[in-house]
């Protein structure tokens, strides 16, 4: 029996004969089609220009169907058709290809892609416009899987921020426009619980607990809410309101007290996580708190040596160190034009700011990442990289600074292929840390990729 590629007999019939041939996807000539080389089915997950042509499970996410198919019925339809000034597939092919992808487009004797290695090291990235997060390998930076998040069918429910508990064995998400909280393991990235938060939307952020056993979770609004949720069994402790527009939550060492921010105002809030008490402590010096729009401090994070806080402040663009010890401001770093996600890189003592609407620094650009010496607190100036640079994760092993490009507006870069939702497809940009420069590679993501986190 003939062997095409490894690929299944029935699918390997219509990749080598039509796909992988001569001119357009085979051995000799992939690097001027997209470098898609279809010739074995190992070749085909090597990835393309833009990332992954077939992610496993996910025909609706794979680019590779889009420009075979000529059939509305059958999805997406993207052009050039392929294969390129031939015939175009027929229905039965275009299906027959789409039914091995959802099937987790296995190779001959059935295995299937990314599925040997429970502690594979991955990446995350919530795509907020369209309600999924998508899986990367670390090794390669390649997508993997898109994971469907949320529960309602009918509408986007914003998945806003994701992380990964301590010991890398599940990750979580949070909402903008439901009020969930949802759990999944990261050996297989299944679904494994969800609790609702208390009543509000705007769910933006949360911290997990050193232990893994506890999330806090923040929503932004006029009337916001701090909740507690038990991570081991899924359900909600507290749900406390009364916050003005808190939004980055940061624990500090004993894990006893939370530091979130004010986005409105100069101060931020300290809460115990009993929640028998909460304050306002200014980050102004020489002015009392206020909510007052005049820093609007925007994220928190614990520093190396977990005595400090770094504060990125959207309003006089730069980044605070706030001693917990003396509740006093010890530096003012300037950043960006309107700096938001903050990341450390451990290994290189450096932090990472992200500022995506910062088209002051770099001239024709939109969007900057500051990089700052934490030893120093002296600042790199800010570099451009992507488009709108909003989440940001640091690859520890490969000195590498993952940046989400959100890419929401129609001056940014022209996607590669279209989105099976609405709006245009973001990308994912690469620093290396090692001398702070941009990375030629780029991959493609779906609709608003927002945040990033990095099961190191």
């Amino acid at each position: 029996m003939a062997n095409y590629g490894n690929y299944p007999n029935e699918v390997g019939k219509i990749i080598s004969l039509k796909c992988a041939t001569s001119g357009c996807h085979n051995d000799k000539s992939y690097k001027a089609a997209s470098s898609l080389n279809l010739t074995t089915w190992n070749d085909l997950f090597k990835g393309t220009n833009s990332g992954s042509a077939v992610i496993p499970f996910r025909s609706d996410f794979s680019s590779l169907c889009y420009f075979i198919n000529t059939y509305p019925e059958l999805g997406l339809i993207n052009s050039p058709t392929m294969p390129l000034n031939k015939s175009a597939l027929t229905k039965e092919e275009v299906k027959t290809i789409k039914d091995w992808i959802d099937a987790g487009a296995p190779d001959i004797n059935g295995e299937i892609k990314w599925s040997n290695d429970p502690n594979r090291k991955k990446a995350y990235v919530v795509n907020q416009g369209c309600d999924v997060v998508t899986v990367l390998d670390s090794e390669t930076q390649l997508p993997i899987r898109y994971i469907t998040v949320g529960n309602k069918n009918n509408s986007v429910e914003v998945p806003h921020m994701i992380k990964v508990s301590p010991d890398g064995k599940y990750w979580y998400v949070v909402f903008i426009a439901t009020n969930l909280i949802q759990k999944f393991r990261c050996s297989d990235d299944s679904f494994v619980g969800e609790t609702t938060l208390g009543p509000n939307y705007d769910w933006n952020t949360l911290v997990i607990s050193d232990n893994g056993k506890r999330a806090y979770c923040v929503s932004w609004t006029s009337n916001g809410r701090i909740a507690s949720v038990n991570l081991e069994n899924m359900t909600l402790k507290y749900s406390v309101p009364g916050f003005n527009y808190p939004h980055g939550i940061a624990l500090n060492a004993t894990n006893d007290t939370m530091y979130v921010t004010a986005q409105t105002g100069n101060f931020i809030f300290k809460i115990d996580t009993a929640f028998s008490g909460a304050e306002q402590i200014s980050i102004d010096p020489g002015f009392l708190a206020s909510s007052i729009s005049k820093l609007d401090a925007h994220e928190i994070f614990l520093s190396p040596d977990k005595q400090s806080f770094y504060i990125s402040c959207q309003k006089t663009n730069d980044l605070r160190v706030f001693d917990i010890a003396t509740r006093q401001i010890t530096d003012i770093i300037p950043t960006g034009y309107y700096p938001q996600e903050i990341a450390v890189c451990y290994s290189l003592n450096k932090m990472y700011v992200s500022s995506p609407y910062d088209s002051v620094s770099v001239a024709g650009q939109k969007g900057t990442i500051t990089e700052i010496d934490i030893a120093t607190f002296i600042a790199k100036p800010p570099l451009s990289v992507g488009y709108m640079p909003h989440g940001i994760g640091v690859d520890e092993s490969k000195k590498i600074l993952y940046v989400a490009s959100r890419n929401l507006f129609i001056d940014g870069p022209t996607p590669h292929h279209s989105s099976v939702c609405s709006g245009r497809n973001g990308f994912l940009n690469f620093i290396d840390l090692t001398n702070f420069s941009v990375l030629s590679k780029r991959i493609e993501l779906s609709v608003d990729p927002y945040s990033v986190f990095i099961r190191n």
